[in-house]
């Protein structure tokens, strides 16, 4: 291993690591020139920084404070709320379309021995035209825009008869608006979480599917007790990012005038008493960054609290010693 480790990785001597050291402080030297000219002068010389355009975001004492944090406050309620409906509803599309269409793909290579020769060659072609039907269904969510798909929501469902219903609860508004950027939203994300999950599934060792076979599960208990556990274990990293893309693609809402933080922020920048577009994007900027960060950390804790679960689980009980005898015997 160390001869390996010399071969692949030399050490640095002290020459080498003083003459990285005197470059890596020459670099950041350079950076911070650059960004002072580049960035901090032209900032400073166009008034950006001055507490007129920051004081009503970071100085309570300001008299525009409250009021912005209010509407701030609202629109991130607004873009919360839409992310955990649109987070449940993709969870739920896309286990079911994973588990649907692999169950379609193992019917098509079914032989269907107990029926007669027509009977089983129309239950092979319904089996591969729904196959076809949900592949197609899933290339044309998964290859088109995710602003397509919301705005397709909004506009086309309601000529169609099909407008998302406005509900309420105690506290709790619910509008049409938000359903539209959910659907959409839920469209896009539980396409690509379910092939995700199914990705997961057909990756598992056949010889697990053979076993559950063998004492005498059902394909489809298969598929729920053996194989869809396993894949959300092991897709957990790629399905913990399409959840944090569902978080920030609700920031689309703005282009249905769903008034979720981005599209508050874009009004509140634009009132004539403020006009600090930079400072309000900057703000929801580090509010977006601040949630994603809370998320992805939740996530990861609980891809630990799996992970350590999977290694202190119990192991069997160890055969007495007059049974080991009697097997031997």
């Amino acid at each position: 291993m160390s001869q390996q480790g010399a071969v692949l990785y030399d050490v640095p001597g002290p020459r080498a690591r003083r003459v990285t050291t005197i470059v890596s402080l020459l670099a950041g030297l350079a950076l911070l020139v650059g960004a002072y000219f580049l960035v901090y002068r032209p900032l400073a010389d166009a008034g950006e920084l001055s507490m007129d355009k920051w004081g009503p975001l970071i100085d309570p004492g300001n008299e525009l404070f409250g009021q912005v944090w209010r509407r701030l406050g609202d629109g991130l309620r607004a873009t919360l709320l839409a992310a955990v409906f649109a987070i449940v509803f993709s969870l739920l599309v896309g286990t079911l379309l994973a588990v649907l269409r692999l169950q379609l793909r193992q019917l098509r290579t079914r032989r269907y021995a107990g029926l007669s020769r027509p009977l089983a060659l129309a239950a092979r072609g319904l089996g591969t035209g729904l196959g076809w039907l949900t592949r197609v269904f899933v290339e044309v969510f998964r290859g088109a825009p995710v602003v397509i798909t919301i705005f397709f929501v909004w506009r086309v469902l309601p000529e169609l008869g099909l407008r998302p219903p406005d509900l309420s609860m105690p506290g709790l508004p619910l509008p049409s608006l938000m359903w539209s950027l959910v659907i959409g939203l839920t469209l896009y994300n539980g396409v690509v979480i379910g092939e995700i999950l199914r990705s997961g599934m057909q990756g598992l060792p056949r010889g697990q599917t053979e076993a559950a076979q063998a004492i005498g599960l059902s394909s489809l208990q298969t598929t729920l007790r053996i194989l869809l556990p396993q894949a959300y274990r092991i897709m957990l990293p790629a399905l913990i990012s399409q959840l944090v893309v569902v978080l920030k693609d609700t920031a689309l809402g703005f282009i249905i005038t769903y008034s979720e933080v981005m599209r508050t922020a874009n009004l509140l920048a634009e009132n004539p008493q403020l006009r600090n577009p930079l400072q309000m994007y900057a703000v929801v900027g580090v509010i977006f960054i601040l949630v994603n960060y809370t998320l992805s950390k939740l996530a990861g804790y609980v891809e630990r609290r799996v992970a350590r679960g999977r290694r202190t689980a119990i192991p069997p009980p160890a055969a007495a010693p007059e049974e080991v005898a009697a097997v031997v015997r």
